[in-house]
C-alpha cells in the first residue's frame, strides 16, 4: 500500500504543467537525437547540463531522463528506414529492421519497435518503483568500506560488459581514474597533476570531458565520412500495423527482451547497449517456427526483442543511481552531474530527503513512455524529414552550441580549448574502435573511490583488513573477483565476444 501512496505523490508532482512540459521537451529532444545519426543521448545531455542550472531540480532531471529513454525510441527509426543506427543500442535493429523496410514492411517494423519499447519501458519503470525502496533500505547499511568495494565491483562490471576488447576497456577505466585525480588533494590541499596550469587546480570539468569525447569526437568522426555514403529513405511508409502472425511472433520476443533488458540494465556497465546485443543473440538461439523469415532477412523478432530490451535496460539503469548513488553507465554518470549541479547528493538519502524528486521522476517515466508512443507512431513522416538536413548545416550548429554551453559553465575560454582537445581524443578512440563509456565511469567513480578508501582507512586506523572483515564489503569484493574470474574463462570469453558481433 505504501508503494501506491508513494506513486500517488509522484504522479502529483509529475502532473504539474511545468513538469509535463519538460517531460515533453525531453521526449521530443530524445526522439530527435535518436533519429539523427551520430548524436547520442550522452552528447545531448552533456550539452544541456549547463542549461539545467536555471531549472527546478525535478524538472531538470525529468527532462534529462526523457532524453535518455526517448533516444532509445528514436534510434530505431533511422535503423529501420536508412540502415543507420541513430543510437548505439539500435545497431542490431538495423540487421532485420532495414531488410523489412526494403521489403515494403517498414510500417510493421516501426510499429513493432514502438509497441515493444512502450511495453518494456512501462515494465522497467514498474520494476524501478517496486525494487527501489528495499534496495534503499539496504544502502543505509553501507559504510565507506562497502562503498569502496561496491565501486570496485562497478568498475569490473563496466570492464566485463563493455563492448570490444577487455584490455581496451581496462585502459579506458584506468585513464578515467587518472583524469579524475587531476586537481587539488582534498586532504592535503596540494595540487596534483596540474602541471602548473592554474585552470587545472580545480580539476578537469565533467562537462568538458563528456562534451569533448562524446560530442566533438562523434562530430569529427561523422565529418570524416564521405557525403555520398548517407542514404535517405524516400519511400512512403504504408501499412503501419503488424499482421496477426507478426503479433504472434512479436509477443514472446518482446517478453524475453523486456526480462533480459530489465536484468542487464541494473548491472554496472550494462544498460541499453548490452541489453539489445544480448537479446538479439538470444533470439537467434531460439528455434524458428515453420515459414518464419530467417534472421538477417527481415525477421520481426529481430526488431521487437532488441528494442524492448534496450528500453527496459534504459529504465532499470536508474535503480543503482537512485538507490546507491552509483552510475551504471555513461548517461547515468551525467545524471549524477545534473544532481550535483542542484546540490543533491545521489544515493539512498534521496528517497527520504527528497521524495518529491524521487517519486516524481519515476512517475514521469510512465507519462514519458505514453508521450513517446504518441510521438513515434503517427509522426514517423516528420522524423524522416529530419534525415534530409545536410551535415554541413547540422554540425556547425552543434559545435557552436557545445562551445557556448561549456563556456557558460565557468565563463572560462580554457574549457572551450579543453573540449576541442578531448574531441580529438574522442575521435582517436573511434579510430581505435575503443568504447569511451568506461572512461566516463572511471572519471566519476575515481574521486568517490579515493574518498571512501581514505575514510575507511581513517576509521579503521590504517587497517586494510576492514575491507574483508566487514561482511557486506567482503561479499562485494568476492563478487568482483568471481565476475573477473568467470569472464576470463575461455568458454565465457567466447560467448561474450559472440554477443557483441553485429552481423
Amino acid at each position: 500500500m505504501e508503494l501506491f501512496s508513494n506513486l500517488a505523490t509522484g504522479f502529483g508532482v509529475a502532473f504539474t504543467f511545468t513538469n509535463l512540459l519538460y517531460c515533453l521537451i525531453g521526449c521530443i529532444l530524445g526522439t530527435l537525437i535518436g533519429v539523427l545519426p551520430g548524436i547520442g543521448p550522452v552528447a545531448t545531455i552533456a550539452m544541456l547540463l549547463p542549461a539545467t542550472y536555471a531549472l527546478p531540480p525535478v524538472s531538470a532531471l525529468i527532462m534529462l531522463a526523457g532524453i535518455y529513454y526517448g533516444a532509445q525510441y528514436g534510434g530505431s527509426t533511422t535503423a529501420i528506414l536508412v540502415n543507420l543506427p541513430g543510437e548505439s543500442s539500435s545497431v542490431v535493429t538495423c540487421i532485420d529492421g532495414y531488410q523489412m523496410a526494403r521489403q515494403g514492411r517498414a510500417g510493421p517494423a516501426l510499429a513493432a519497435a514502438g509497441l515493444g519499447s512502450f511495453f518494456a519501458g512501462c515494465v522497467g519503470t514498474l520494476i524501478l518503483a517496486a525494487f527501489a525502496p528495499p534496495l534503499t533500505e539496504l544502502a543505509f547499511k553501507f559504510g565507506p568500506a562497502e562503498y569502496f568495494s561496491l565501486m570496485i565491483l562497478g568498475l569490473i562490471g563496466a570492464v566485463v560488459l563493455a563492448s570490444g576488447s577487455l584490455i581496451k576497456a581496462v585502459a579506458m577505466i584506468v585513464l578515467g581514474l587518472l583524469l579524475g585525480i587531476v586537481g587539488t588533494d582534498v586532504n592535503s590541499g596540494v595540487a596534483r597533476y596540474s602541471f602548473d596550469i592554474p585552470e587545472l587546480t580545480d580539476g578537469i570539468g565533467f562537462v568538458v570531458i563528456a562534451m569533448g569525447v562524446f560530442g566533438y569526437g562523434e562530430i569529427i568522426g561523422n565529418l570524416s565520412q564521405p557525403d555520398d555514403e548517407r542514404e535517405v529513405f524516400t519511400h512512403k511508409v504504408k501499412g503501419l500495423w503488424p499482421t496477426k502472425d507478426d503479433f504472434k511472433r512479436m509477443l514472446p520476443a518482446v517478453l524475453r527482451g523486456t526480462a533480459l533488458g530489465s536484468a542487464l540494465g541494473i548491472l554496472p556497465g550494462g544498460g541499453a547497449l548490452l541489453a539489445s546485443f544480448a537479446s538479439y543473440a538470444l533470439e537467434k538461439k531460439i528455434r524458428m517456427r515453420p515459414g518464419e523469415v530467417p534472421f538477417g532477412k527481415g525477421n520481426i523478432r529481430g526488431v521487437a526483442s532488441p528494442e524492448s530490451a534496450n528500453n527496459a535496460g534504459a529504465q532499470t539503469s536508474f535503480i543503482p543511481l537512485l538507490t546507491l548513488g552509483i552510475p551504471p553507465n555513461a548517461v547515468m554518470a551525467l545524471m549524477v552531474g545534473a544532481m550535483t549541479i542542484h546540490n543533491i547528493q545521489p544515493g539512498p538519502q534521496v528517497m527520504t530527503s527528497n521524495p518529491e524528486l524521487f517519486w516524481g521522476l519515476i512517475a514521469s517515466m510512465w507519462i514519458g513512455n505514453a508521450m513517446l508512443i504518441i510521438l513515434n507512431l503517427p509522426l514517423i513522416g516528420m522524423w524522416i524529414k529530419l534525415l534530409t538536413v545536410p551535415y554541413r548545416f547540422l554540425f556547425p550548429a552543434i559545435v557552436l552550441f557545445c562551445a557556448i554551453g561549456v563556456y557558460s559553465t565557468n565563463n572560462n575560454t580554457f574549457d572551450v580549448w579543453m573540449v576541442a582537445a578531448f574531441g580529438f581524443i574522442g575521435y582517436l578512440f573511434i579510430k581505435l574502435r575503443t568504447e569511451p563509456a568506461p572512461l566516463l565511469l572511471g572519471f566519476i567513480l575515481g574521486p568517490m573511490m579515493e574518498e571512501n578508501l581514505r575514510r575507511a582507512l581513517l576509521l579503521s586506523r590504517g587497517a586494510w583488513s576492514v575491507f574483508v572483515t566487514r561482511p557486506l564489503s567482503a561479499g562485494l569484493l568476492i563478487a568482483a573477483v568471481l565476475l573477473l574470474g568467470i569472464v576470463l574463462l575461455p568458454a565465457i570469453k567466447a560467448k561474450r565476444e559472440e554477443a557483441f558481433v553485429e552481423d
